[in-house]
């Protein structure tokens, strides 16, 4: 499914739920790529959301590889193409400052997904984690499985530095080992890179350099799959982990090299971004304003099979979401937050 989807925006850089009917709804999805697991997944999961709700067309943009300055260009062709509301996840909030105030000024419904709007964009509407809490509960899991009272050093990696969500990762996974093992070192986050080969040559270093290290945690997908490719091929009793569920890393998962994975839940979060989106439109209403969290996932030995199980088709990922996603509307004014929270 995943390389289905990119051949579509390969091809048109868009995808689309078909032409509109006439009155039907426009709206769009801006993502930063085609060729990372993290959009792929929001964009399936934006797709099912616009299919629940029915009636409206979505358009789904992206460039083909992490570009900003490319994704600004697409996102100004949505604002002429979908012009009932856009959703956006970016890697370089700051670009998109007047792109969306602009939009916003013409009363066209913005959501921010993932990436936590720049000031000045006036976008009312944020849907994405709390990237603190689950870099928190990531580095928890890997204090459980270390000795009482550990010292040594653990190293932190993340592929795009600067990136909000990926800082406050890193910063969730700090703040964890400095309240509950004072005695580890955290060094980093040293820059892993966004090129998935020229990851695999940084942590490949890090785990050289640092051959006594305890554990070496990384932010991205990318991180997650390298740093279990780089222990296979150095050995060694350290823990890896990182985010995001590619297959190769939930393969990790299951096979032990890494002890886990933190899931963003990148569908999910796609779904309720396009669901709320699509209901606005549809009905002819303005969006509600604050954070809506759709909530992280810690994937263990545990619960790998199941997970693995889910993300084998669209089809068991919409099956699987489908009673969580009614339980999560069902009181969403109660679950939304101040944007001034959004970490």
């Amino acid at each position: 499914m995943k390389r289905a989807l990119i051949g579509i925006l390969l091809l048109a850089t868009a995808c689309s739920s078909g032409p509109a009917a006439p009155g039907q709804p426009r709206i769009g999805f801006s993502l930063a790529t085609t060729d990372s697991d993290f959009a792929q997944e929001m964009a399936a999961g934006g797709q099912f959301g616009a299919d629940a709700v029915g009636g409206v067309r979505l358009q789904i943009s992206a460039p083909n590889g992490i570009d900003p300055p490319a994704q600004v260009k697409l996102f100004g062709d949505l604002g002429r193409t979908a012009p009932d509301g856009i959703a956006i996840e970016d890697l370089a909030p700051e670009l998109f400052v007047r792109p969306l105030a602009d939009l916003a000024a013409r009363k066209i419904r913005l959501v921010g997904v993932d990436t936590v709007p720049a000031p000045g964009s006036n976008v009312g509407l944020y849907v994405g984690n709390d990237n603190r809490a689950a870099g928190r509960e990531l580095a928890l899991e890997a204090i459980r499985l270390l000795p009482p009272g550990a010292a040594g050093e653990v190293v932190l990696g993340t592929s795009a530095p600067g990136v909000p969500v990926l800082d406050e990762r890193a910063n969730g996974m700090k703040e964890a080992f400095a309240e509950k093992l004072p005695g580890v070192k955290v060094l980093g986050p040293f820059d892993t890179k966004n090129d998935p080969a020229s990851n695999y040559d940084a942590w490949n270093g890090l785990v050289k350099a640092h051959p006594k290290a305890l554990a070496f945690l990384g932010t991205g997908d990318q991180d997650a799959y390298n740093l279990a490719k780089a222990k296979q091929t150095n050995g060694g009793s350290y823990l890896v982990a990182a985010f995001d569920l590619d297959p190769k890393s939930l393969a990790a998962v299951q096979d032990g090299t890494s002890f886990a994975l933190m899931s963003p839940e990148h569908y999910f979060k796609g779904y309720v971004a396009i669901r709320m989106l699509a209901e606005a439109a549809k009905a002819g209403k303005t969006l509600p304003e604050g954070w809506a969290d759709p909530g992280h996932l810690l994937v263990t030995k545990a619960n790998v099979a199941e997970i693995t199980a889910r993300q084998s088709s669209d089809q068991a990922k919409r099956a699987w979401l489908s009673s969580r996603a009614e339980l999560f509307f069902r009181d969403l004014a109660a679950k939304l937050r101040p944007m001034s929270e959004a970490k």
